[in-house]
């Protein structure tokens, strides 16, 4: 079965919940919270063959820079793979989740360091 079967993406391509985070991204950025975002703007290398691309390369107006995932829900491998790259890189990794608005909307985080 094709990744696209899936439902993913081709590389390069949003979908939309990451096109709604994009957005709220902009929203920061206008605000000054953050300076810079790219979607897909970053490769990481975890292992030979395996390689980990998260959805977003943000830096907050501090200088930070952060890695954000944005999921609607989560596959074992790409659980694996975030926590691996948060262990093997000096980077904050983020994933964020658009909440329902039945529970209050907006998006959930959770920290990988």
């Amino acid at each position: 079965m094709s990744d696209l079967a899936l439902g993913r993406m081709k590389a390069g391509k949003m979908n939309q919940t990451e096109a709604a985070y994009a957005a709220l991204l902009e929203t920061c950025k206008q605000a000054g919270e953050i300076v810079w975002y790219s979607f897909e703007g970053m490769t990481f290398k975890l292992a030979d063959n395996t390689r980990y691309t998260p959805d977003f390369a943000v830096m907050r107006s501090s200088g930070l820079i952060e890695l954000h995932e944005v999921k609607g829900f989560w596959r074992d491998d790409a659980r694996v793979k975030i926590k691996v790259a948060a262990e093997l890189f000096p980077f904050r990794f983020i994933a964020v989740k658009k909440q329902s608005k039945k529970a209050g909307g907006g998006w959930s985080q959770e920290v990988f360091e």
